[in-house]
């Protein structure tokens, strides 16, 4: 687990300036405390910020071939890579070191851009063939690792893990992408390809770029997540018995580590299900990783101590505490884009108390999206059936009469914040009414909290016409797939997962995520919906296939997430900070363009007065705060 970045001249052969490289490099020191190398040539500048995990000796990047034509940077893991270098082996190359990333630089020579069909696991790498004249970028299918770019002034390509190294560039222009605010404002992050900056964009997941000198490239899919459901013609305890292999040996492949490892333990299925099956693995005990929330309902703790104790795992746990501030001003550097996930500075702590103990650490994320897991999508199902049996003045009459009563039900039943509004949304399409349902806010309220230049802008595009587009890929009219792919692409590819990037990094831990190997993702996606959905409750093959190893409890259990107090932090620790956004003004987010300062001081008066469906929303705009006050200044 590493940082990358580099420069391409697209115009001529100029060497890039080395002070430049550094600059990206310096900002990148956080993913990789173990060393830095770089490789400077006419046209291309590479450096490479290193986390030892495989081949610690001998794994030093940019790493190149027998005669130095070729050479890669490389963040992630290639789980086969033992089994390619077998293949490649065969095929004429010698190998110099153990670590997966030489067989990148063998596979490129023996495969070209077809190589990373090959790949199993989490990646992205970036490329120059001084024989070929080309530059070649490659982003993991489930987009595990993150990837940007953006074109220079001047024809120079600038490319890099975090959009933080392309802002440490003197000819980089910090514009923002209007875009980006209306995504941020509505989601709380920035969906790729998107960033928050105007000139750069994120490689998207399962695509790759070839740039040659004299014209650049246009990105290219090379995998895509495939839903053409067929009943299987095996039986359901065979279904179960594929699955279970299917997840043993997702688990298996990410246990090699020339470093400790150990596993994320929440008190639900999915961390559950990777520590249950790491303990049958290996050898010695598991040490599992808990973050607390004593004294709150939030709180699986308990559940997670009684797992680890039936798997025989070493279990550690701690408290969060939202009111460190040294902790806090760490968290907010470690993320490169504005982030308004609420349960990314537990998770900040959980990689800290992680690192104590072991380099590489196991999670449990992307099993919601591969097994429909969401409590929303049954409820969107249900919505769904209502749009199709009434017409919308009906629809939109019914929403605003059971309103009061569907907001009371989420307050009672801690439903995720977002739910809040999903009748409201029943008179729009559905891909608008889905959008709708996992915002932050909804539209007529981000209209009022945009600035008047944003909205220009944007001329009435919206993040429902991002969804669309989208959808309009998976090429599936079940709802229930579209959602699956919709929230793969937006909501793990640009929240989950860069939570868990950017918190890990911070610390030097490697997260890998055996829920997404794309060959269980594939397999997954084959099966019809009633398998993943059914009865109303979500994860219904996947339950069935781990009741050999989770307890009922677990199984049957409430689905709660990673969620913190967040109104307790609001006003209670943090309430200075909402108090002082109540109070309006010229603040960060007024300065930079992007809110109304009158209408966000009235959605924080709101929350200090206990209204807790803006809880995300104020949260949402402290957070864009905190990334303002470090861009800006």
């Amino acid at each position: 687990m590493c940082g990358i970045a580099g420069l391409f001249d697209l115009a001529a052969e100029r060497t890039p300036d080395a002070a430049w490289l550094q600059r990206m490099g310096d900002a990148l020191r956080r993913r990789g405390p173990d060393g830095e190398g770089r490789f400077l040539a006419p046209g291309v500048g590479l450096i490479h910020r290193r986390l030892a995990v495989i081949d610690p000796a001998n794994g030093a990047q940019p790493m190149g071939n027998e005669d130095g034509t070729v050479q890669v940077v490389f963040n992630g893991f290639i789980a086969n890579h033992r089994y390619l270098a077998v293949q490649l082996e065969a095929l004429g190359h010698v190998f110099r070191t153990r670590c997966d990333t030489e067989v990148l630089v063998h596979a490129w020579e023996e495969w070209g851009e077809s190589c990373v069909e090959r790949l199993r696991g989490m990646f992205a790498f970036v490329l120059w063939d001084e024989v070929r004249r080309m530059l070649f970028l490659a982003r993991d299918r489930l987009g595990i690792k993150p990837l940007c770019y953006a074109l220079l002034p001047g024809g120079w390509l600038a490319f890099a893990s975090e959009t933080s190294a392309l802002t440490a560039l003197p000819a980089f222009s910090r514009a923002f992408d209007p875009r980006a605010v209306e995504c941020y404002l509505a989601l709380g992050y920035v969906p790729d390809p998107l960033t928050i900056w105007r000139g750069a964009s994120k490689l998207p997941p399962g695509y790759r770029l070839t740039v040659e000198r004299g014209r650049g490239g246009v990105p290219q899919s090379y995998w895509d997540w495939r839903f053409a459901p067929q009943e299987p013609s095996a039986s359901p305890t065979e279904v179960e018995a594929e699955l279970d292999l299917r997840l043993r040996d997702a688990v298996a492949g990410l246990l090699e580590s020339d470093v400790p490892l150990g596993a994320f333990l929440s008190g639900g299925v999915d961390s559950g299900a990777v520590t249950a099956l790491m303990a049958a693995e290996s050898e010695g005990p598991v040490t599992a990783f808990t973050m607390a929330f004593p004294g709150r309902p939030e709180d699986e703790a308990p559940a997670a101590s009684a797992m680890a104790s039936r798997f025989g795992a070493r279990w550690l746990a701690e408290a969060a505490d939202p009111l460190d501030p040294e902790a806090m001003q760490s968290f907010w550097t470690a993320y490169d884009e504005p982030f308004a996930d609420s349960s990314a500075f537990p998770t900040w702590q959980l990689c800290r108390m992680a690192r104590r103990h072991v380099t590489v650490a196991l999670s449990g994320d992307g099993g919601d999206e591969v097994f429909a897991g969401y409590d929303r999508y049954g409820r969107f199902l249900q919505e769904e059936r209502l749009r199709h049996h009434l017409p919308p003045q009906l629809l939109r009459g019914l929403g605003q009469l059971v309103a009061p009563l569907y907001r009371q039900a989420w307050e009672q039943l801690h439903w995720e914040a977002p739910g809040r509004r999903g009748l409201a949304g029943l008179a729009l399409p559905s891909v608008a009414g889905y959008a709708h349902g996992v915002s932050m806010l909804g539209d007529a309220e981000r209209q009022r909290l945009l600035a008047p230049e944003v909205v220009r802008e944007l001329q009435g595009w919206r993040v429902s016409d991002l969804f669309l587009d989208v959808v309009k890929r998976s090429g599936s009219a079940d709802p229930l797939s579209w959602m699956r792919y919709l929230d793969a692409k937006t909501f793990l590819a640009g929240r989950v997962l860069v939570k868990v990037d950017r918190a890990s990094m911070a610390h030097g831990l490697e997260v890998r995520v055996p829920w997404l190997d794309h060959g269980l993702v594939e397999w997954a996606g084959r099966l019809p919906s009633h398998w993943h959905h059914r009865g109303g409750r979500g994860k219904h093959l996947f339950k069935r296939t781990l009741a050999r190893y989770l307890p009922v409890s677990v199984l049957e259990g409430r689905k709660r997430g990673f969620v913190p107090p967040l109104g307790a932090w609001l006003r209670g620790g943090r309430r200075s900070e909402v108090e002082r956004l109540a109070r309006g003004g010229e603040g960060l987010l007024a300065r930079a363009g992007w809110c109304d300062p009158a209408a966000a001081a009235r959605l924080a008066g709101d929350c200090l007065a206990g209204k807790t469906e803006y809880d995300a929303a104020i949260w949402m705009l402290l957070m864009g705060e905190k990334f303002l006050g470090k861009v800006l200044d």
